[in-house]
């Protein structure tokens, strides 16, 4: 099949070559043409005189494009799928992305080091287990347009450091799933998260001590939904220079400048950190003139400073947006302050065109949802704004449980809304292997949902989840069965036998991944029946 522009595009044709038979379509002619003129991910599928033509927006338009006319034409390529006139698309969401910790994503699941929660973890994998993890997770991007994936822990010495990530990038890039590294301003090791390397925080403050910064109280944080706080120990991992250091804001951005002209990245996920604040002289006086963020941390005992990112983030907005004018920049708000007025003066210094990433905890989210109004995200000085899911993740409650939950509804629910009051995105944790079928189907809702907001349950079970077990009745039985056991923690014995015996009945007449599905349905149940729960 001749597939034209195939040398700029080599993944959308690699999808066309994959997905439809190359004999029945040999007289097809096939056009994939970049059309800048379109936003990111848009595209439009024509029928030309000999074949087709896909036109796709920038980095990631012309994949999705291939994938929506093998989807539409089938194996054979029958192009009267196009004989209406021209079928064009994008998502509803522009900025879909997954938040993730090198230590922590168990996408290969053949590997040893695994490790489930945490965020001054050493990498425990062997050195080739981060490609082989991301490049699975890229694989579930690039065919479910997710546009892109934060990385803490992008460069890391332990997995490959430099050359590890440019191969990341490269692979990412193809693919149409943009590599976001995360960094913090003085804060999660710099720009290079661990290794003897002048960007690594460590290494640069052992050089220049005078400009660690001096905490008042011991390094940790309070999520609102835990019952405790989360302290971390003292190491190289958890030190932080002060923002207020002239110093300190001309290497970093001399980090972030390296880090976006050396790699292929889509992005860069900033935040002020969010373990403890500098309490020197010079930052005391400065945050003093921000009345309310002094007030908020009086009063909630937040680990953050609004003021550290209003005096530093512009600055390292505009050198990596020198660097790279199309890259994603997320600058975070921090957590469940949207509804409350918070240094709202140090927020109109920020610069528009960021993406400005407001993150929900599940309790502050079953406010929020009915609360804000689009008319009010709209008014707000940061421009554009999306949500960050918090929870449906290790970090909320039983860790366990969380993690694998069937977290599907959440994120359905966080697309519509998000969208009905404005927001342009939704982040969420991307972590464990969509091996994990609770998984799974929650990372479909994320993506199709973050698609078309106005999709509706019943549409998605139909659509998405009854292929994966042959009828919308068994997709809905599974729901049924993990939604009951993620909502109730000490289901009687008796109860877990019958609902293993209903997962494992269905396992003579299922595929091979369905039966992969149900048994491990049945080996959850079979978990908590011999924990006791």
């Amino acid at each position: 099949m001749p597939i034209h522009g195939e040398e700029l595009h080599p993944h959308a044709a690699r999808v066309l070559r994959e997905r439809t038979d190359a004999a029945a379509v040999s007289s097809c002619s096939i056009t994939l043409t970049l059309d800048d003129t379109l936003p990111e991910g848009h595209f439009v599928l024509s029928a030309v005189e000999g074949g087709a033509e896909v036109r796709g927006g920038p980095f990631s338009g012309v994949i999705y494009g291939a994938q929506e006319l093998a989807a539409r034409a089938g194996p054979t390529l029958d192009l009267s799928a196009l004989s209406g006139g021209p079928v064009s698309d994008g998502p509803g969401l522009a900025y879909r992305t997954f938040w993730t910790w090198d230590h922590s994503t168990n996408w290969e699941l053949s590997q040893i080091g695994q490790q489930e929660i945490g965020v001054f973890n050493p990498y425990q994998k062997p050195p080739s287990g981060f490609l082989a993890d991301y490049r699975r997770l890229i694989d579930f991007c690039s065919d479910n347009r997710i546009g892109g994936i934060v990385i803490y822990g992008f460069l890391r010495d332990s997995h490959g450091g430099i050359d590890a990530a440019h191969e990341l990038c490269r692979y990412g890039r193809e693919r149409g799933v943009r590599i976001i590294p995360g960094i913090a301003i003085g804060a999660y090791g710099g720009v290079y998260w661990e290794g003897k390397h002048r960007y690594n925080l460590s290494t640069w403050l052992k050089d220049n001590p005078q400009h660690k910064a001096q905490f008042s109280r011991d390094i940790g944080f309070q999520i609102a939904d835990l019952d405790f706080p989360l302290n971390f120990p003292h190491s190289d991992y958890t030190v932080t220079a002060c923002p207020s250091a002239p110093e300190v804001l001309d290497w970093m951005e001399e980090a972030v400048s390296w880090l976006a002209r050396t790699f292929d990245i889509g992005g860069i996920n900033i935040e002020s950190g969010d373990y403890g604040v500098c309490d020197c002289d010079r930052c005391v006086a400065r945050r003093a003139n921000d009345a309310e963020a002094a007030r908020r941390a009086a009063e909630y005992g937040d680990s953050w400073s609004h003021s550290d990112m209003a005096a530093n983030f512009p600055r390292l907005y505009k050198a990596a947006k020198a660097a790279k004018p199309d890259l994603w920049i997320y600058c975070e708000m921090q957590w469940d302050n949207l509804l409350e007025p918070v240094a709202i003066e140090a927020q109109s210094a920020l610069p528009r065109g960021a993406i400005y990433q407001h993150t929900a905890n599940r309790t502050y989210w079953t406010r929020l949802r009915n609360a804000i109004t689009a008319e009010e995200v709209e008014a707000l000085p940061t421009q554009p704004n999306v949500l960050r899911c918090q929870f449906a993740c290790q970090w909320n409650g039983d860790a366990r449980t969380e993690r694998y939950a069937l977290n599907a509804r959440d994120f359905a629910d966080m697309c519509i809304k998000g969208g009905e009051m404005g927001m342009q995105g939704l982040t969420v944790w991307g972590e464990p292997s969509d091996y994990n079928a609770t998984s799974e189907i929650s990372y479909l809702a994320f993506a199709r949902f973050g698609w078309n907001p106005s999709l509706t349950w019943d549409e998605f079970v139909s659509g998405d989840v009854a292929p994966l077990f042959g009828s919308v009745e068994n997709a809905n039985r599974f729901i049924e069965i993990t939604e009951e056991i993620d909502a109730n923690s000490s289901l009687p014995v008796a109860r877990l036998d019958a609902l293993a015996d209903a997962a494992l009945d269905m396992v003579p007449a299922a595929s091979p991944d369905m039966t992969r599905r149900w048994l491990w349905l049945a080996n959850r149940l079979a978990q908590r029946r011999h924990m006791g729960h």
